[in-house]
């Protein structure tokens, strides 16, 4: 992933499935090449629970977890500030959780495209005319 003058938000899972070496690595890494990534302040917390989730459930030690941990750091990514009202509105008129909220809100107000595998927050960005990057 690689800086550049494109703005696009990211969400965990896709991040995720760079840092955990998933299948859609390579199109992940591709679709972002010369892009500027950004994310709501919430994801590298974000990113931590999953790899304590991943550790509760014994599908990563810790040496591998602090390994992509080290790794998440070194991901050229812009934290940006979310209207925090607005992704509550969000939350309510969708009944999903916050986190969710987090990255519509903010490729929303940034308008710029969203870059996510988690198909729930897909379909809600559709319907809320946000632009979708596909993988």
């Amino acid at each position: 992933m690689s800086g550049g003058s494109v703005k696009l938000v990211i969400d965990t899972s896709a991040i995720l499935a760079v840092l955990l070496d998933e299948p859609e690595r390579p199109a992940l890494i591709a679709a972002t090449r010369g892009a500027r990534l950004c994310a709501p302040p919430s994801l590298p917390w974000e990113v931590c629970n999953a790899l304590s989730a991943a550790l509760k459930r014994r599908r990563l030690a810790l040496s591998q977890a602090t390994a992509v941990l080290a790794n998440f750091g070194r991901v050229p990514l812009q934290l940006v500030p979310v209207d925090l009202t607005a992704a509550l509105e969000l939350a309510a008129a969708f009944g999903i959780y916050a986190y969710d909220a987090f990255v519509i809100e903010l490729a929303r107000s940034q308008q710029c495209a969203l870059l996510t595998l988690d198909h729930g927050v897909q379909r809600i960005a559709r319907a809320s005319r946000i632009q979708l990057l596909e993988v």
